[in-house]
């Protein structure tokens, strides 16, 4: 398998790799053509300016910024943001992610979250990841709840969002939770316990009566 150059996870599809100041251009003009697609949900940089902040804030030591690209071309579809680190006893950080309209619903992003909690809770080494998302939002609660996170709670006007103090659900994953998904799961036995006089399903000597 080809791994690209900066890559910090590889998927099937996708990979992850940090933001450089040369994914200007691409980053501008994919979140310009996706304005509509975001408007109420997140405010991405949309000029060299507001770039230029975005990439400041992208290299504080308590963010991690990760871009979603396409194996076959290196096309970015999606960006995915831990930020608020917290070292020491809490080992936790808040998830924020969002596609690109031109490749939203063709898998990307949810290979790109499996990409995102492995290096959170492997690399990173973090305990626990929190997204926080608007309850109108139903794509990225889908994708949050087929990544196994779970709903613990509602917070209103939590967050202001396009310069509305806006309702979020917020949905948390453990490491714990992330490694029992990805064990194998036991195939089924071809042979169903026989069941003994006294009901039980394991086998012994039946009750006497």
């Amino acid at each position: 398998m080809r791994r690209p150059e900066g890559a910090l996870e590889v998927g099937e599809q996708v990979y992850l790799r940090p933001p450089t100041t040369r994914d200007r251009p691409a980053i501008v003009a994919l979140n310009r053509a996706s304005r509509a697609f975001h408007r109420g949900w997140v405010a991405p940089p949309t000029d060299a300016g507001a770039f230029a902040r975005w990439m400041t804030r992208s290299r504080q030591p308590n963010v991690a910024c990760l871009l979603v690209c396409r194996l076959a071309d290196d096309a970015i579809t999606g960006v995915y943001v831990l930020s608020e680190i917290v070292r020491g006893k809490f080992q936790s950080a808040y998830l924020g992610y969002y596609a690109a309209r031109a490749y939203a619903g063709q898998g990307y992003m949810r290979e790109g979250m499996q990409l995102v909690l492995r290096h959170a809770f492997n690399a990173m080494q973090l305990h626990r990841v929190e997204a926080n998302i608007q309850p109108e939002n139903a794509a990225s609660i889908a994708l949050a709840k087929r990544s196994g996170f779970r709903l613990e709670g509602f917070s209103p006007r939590y967050l202001k969002v396009a310069g509305r103090w806006r309702d979020h659900q917020r949905w948390a994953i453990l490491i714990d939770d992330w490694r029992r998904l990805r064990r194998p799961r036991r195939a089924p036995s071809r042979y169903p316990a026989r069941r003994s006089q006294s009901g039980s399903s394991s086998p012994g000597r039946p009750r006497s009566g």
